[in-house]
Parts: structure tokens; sequence; C-alpha cells
């Protein structure tokens, strides 16, 4: 084979190419081809090494190299293999931002697809807690937590330091780690009704002016603020918005947990609520990066053959990716009323690899006198990662340059498009609250 990082087939360097994942094939569980796989996998990165300052996957797998008796990777116990696993978080960034060797490079490194591979075939031996299923069961746990008096129980219980070093010893859920506020009253609820636009809807040659919002478990039991505040600035743009009438979770939970016949199953319930409004002439958002992610990348690879699928994939957009397409073609207002001055903007890993471009930034950078520096940073949060007591005090090491360019660039207001990021951000940062930028847009356009 040749060592050549630029050697991806007789066309030279290429763009990195996903195959699908093939999941459902009995040999994709077969645990020795996967130890197999994995051996071979970890013995390229090994004599790389280029992604030491991603997660924290690969400084546990050179220090199982360094500290083993052949000093490669044939002297680590098998058993260690899934110490590296367990570290992933499957944020994609080091096959799309850093390996040389991704498809169609010869050697085929996919290292977050074969971490995945791992999950799953630790999830079909039942080797996961009930703690981590039951914190990717987004759906149910928020339904429960949602209740009013539920709600008003929790979120005290949540901010009781006694009662969170209880819940740790209990659960393993670490005792400091922010854990989001549950709303009562829903964004479902809180958006009922909607306005049809004051002017006439302008379709352009990429967006239809037409958009269903997918509000995901977040955006309607956690952050229904935050879905506010996008529907008043699309709303504001005369764009023709409505809620989708039915959701369950995007399947990006269970897909980190392995569990990848409970994401098709949640596939199957969205494609259904989801076909209809494409076909009726809707475009797609969603507030939370990672659920835009799942529509446009890791469910069209589980389910390559899927034609409505693939209709679903590309009326999906990332919200500001829709703004931005909209300003193109003349179609966003730009009467903004005031200023906003410097913005730290934290660009979360699963919007970073949709390889959109930093449309927030282009975005909020419309609004005059107003300058944004993007930090394209690992938060470390990664949903139920830094909850884990196992992992949170990594996740704030993870975190902490992001934390320290905010702290030391003064900015006015600072952000993340992930709001779980966000909270982990505003953790470290302590003086400060965190906001989202449509808060911000619906501020600067007066609103």
């Amino acid at each position: 084979m040749s060592s050549d990082p630029k050697a991806r087939g007789e066309g030279g360097l290429q763009a990195p190419t996903r195959h699908p994942l093939d999941w459902q094939s009995p040999d994709f569980y077969d645990k020795n081809a996967l130890f197999t796989e994995l051996e071979r996998v970890y013995d390229i990165c090994h004599g790389c090494r280029r992604c030491v300052s991603l997660c924290h996957s690969f400084p546990v797998l050179f220090d199982l190299v360094d500290q083993s008796p052949t000093l490669e990777v044939d002297g680590i116990p098998k058993e260690a293999y899934w110490d590296v696993v367990d570290q992933c978080y499957l944020c994609d960034l080091c096959y799309m931002t850093k390996c040389p060797y991704v498809p169609p490079h010869e050697w085929n490194v996919d290292f977050p697809h074969l971490m995945l591979r791992a999950k799953a075939v630790k999830f079909k031996e039942g080797a996961v807690s009930v703690r981590d299923k039951l914190l990717t069961s987004t759906d149910a746990v928020g339904k429960l937590a949602s209740i009013p008096v539920v709600a008003q129980t929790i979120n005290a219980a949540n901010a009781s330091k006694p009662l969170r070093q209880l819940v740790q010893k209990l659960t393993g859920i670490h005792a400091e780690a922010p854990l989001p506020r549950f709303e009562s009253h829903t964004a479902r609820q809180r958006l009922a009704h909607l306005p049809t636009p004051a002017r006439p809807t302008r379709a352009t040659p990429k967006t239809t002016g037409r958009v269903a919002v997918f509000l995901t478990c977040y955006g309607n039991r956690n952050t229904p603020a935050l879905v506010e505040d996008l529907v008043a600035v699309f709303q504001h743009n005369d764009i023709e918005i409505r809620l989708t009438g039915s959701e369950v979770c995007c399947g990006m939970p269970k897909l980190e947990l392995g569990d990848l016949d409970t994401v098709a199953k949640h596939r199957a319930a969205n494609v259904a609520a989801l076909l209809p409004l494409v076909e009726a002439g809707y475009d797609l958002v969603a507030p939370i990066p990672s659920c835009v992610l799942m529509f446009k990348q890791e469910l069209p690879l589980m389910f390559p053959d899927d034609p409505d699928l693939a209709r679903i994939k590309q009326a999906f957009f990332d919200p500001f990716e829709y703004l931005m397409l909209r300003h193109r073609a003349g179609e966003l207002r730009t009467d903004f009323t005031r200023a906003l001055g410097t913005i730290a903007h934290h660009a979360p890993c699963h919007q970073r690899v949709q390889n959109i471009g930093l449309k927030t930034k282009e975005v909020l950078e419309l609004v005059p006198e107003t300058r944004v520096t993007s930090i394209e940073r690992c938060s470390g949060h990664d949903g139920t990662y830094a909850v884990k007591a196992e992992n949170y005090a990594l996740a704030k090491k993870i975190c902490q340059p992001v934390v320290t360019r905010i702290k030391d660039g003064h900015f006015d207001y600072y952000l993340s498009d992930c709001p779980m990021a966000g909270d982990l951000i505003e953790q470290g940062v302590a003086t400060s609250t965190a906001t989202s930028a449509f808060t911000l847009l619906r501020l600067a356009y007066g609103i």
C-alpha cells in the first residue's frame, strides 16, 4: 500500500467520500471481524497521530500503545480496545477535517463509523448501562419531565448540590455537570397558532420560502424560547413558517449509544411525518445542529436506498444556511435597528461537519457594527458525554480552550449554535450568560 496521504486512487487528491453503513448485515456484528478492523485502523492512527488534539479517544489509544510491551498496537490487550471506543462521541471531525486516509484513499479509514460499529456490537451484547439507556431516551424522559409539577421538581433537584451528589452516587450522573431545564410550557404549546406572513412569500432558486420546523426533543421541551426566537426571525423575513405535525427524537442519542434498531424506528416515524410536508412544498429546519446532521448525513448513510429519506435530506437545512441562501437571492431583510458589537461564536462539531461554512457568523455580520469571532473547537459536551461522572472532567478539559478564548476576548456576547454546548461553556465562563444567535438577531431587528 502507498504511504502517501495524497494517494487517493488514480485521480490523485480527491474530496472525502462516505460509504453507506452496512449495519443490517450479520457481518457488521461479528466481534472477531470487528476486532480485526479495530486493530488495522488503530495501527494506522498510531502511525499518523494527527488527531491527537481532537477528542479523548486518540490520547487514550496512543497512551495504550506507548505503555504496551511492544510499543505497537499488537501489544494492547484486546479488551482495552473498548477504552478508545467509549471516548468517541461521533463528532466526525477526524473524518472531515484531519484524517488523510479516508475514502477514496485505499486504506479506507472511517474512524467514526468504525466506533459506531463497535458501539452497536456492545449494545447487541447488552454491555450498556441502565443510565446510558435512560439518558438517551429523550422522548420518554422529556414527556415525563415536562409535566408541570414534575418539571418544577426536577429543575429544583438539579439546582440542589446535596441532591445532585446523591444522584451521582445512585446513577453516575456527575453532580456538577450542567443539566437542561425542563419547560412545562413547551414550544409546541407556545407556537400552536402561527399567523400567515404579512407579505407574500417568495421562492428563490434554492428555497421555497415555506418552512416547517422540526422542533426536536430539546427545542420543544428544554429551549422553547430559542424556537420562539427562530420563528420570530423567519416571520420577520416574510417566510411562511409552521411546525411539523409531530416528531419523535431524531435518533442521534440512540445512534451514539449503538442502538441502531431504535434509530430505525425513529426514522420511520419521522419520515411518515415529514414527507407529506416536503411533498406540499415545505423546506425543513431544526434548531439543533445534531438533528439536522441526522437527516443530512447519518440516516441517509444508514438507509441509502430510501427515496423518501433522500427527498427529506434535500429539503433539510441548517437555519442559518437557509437564511444566507435567502440573503444571496435578495430575500433577507436587513432593516436592523441595533448593532450587536463583538460576539464570540462557538461553532459546534455537528454543524461544522455539514460542510456549509460559518453561516451563523455570516448572518450575524449582516448587522451593522457587529464583529463575530468564530471558535471552531469542540466544547466537549456532546449530548450525554459530559454529564457522565467518568467523563465530566475530560469534557471540561476539552472545553477549556473555548472558555479561554471567550474570557480573553472580552466580547459583548457569546453563543453556541448548540444550546447544550452553550451550557458547558457558560459554566466555564462563569461571569456571564450564553445567548443564542436567534435571540441576538431578534434584538438587532427590534422585534
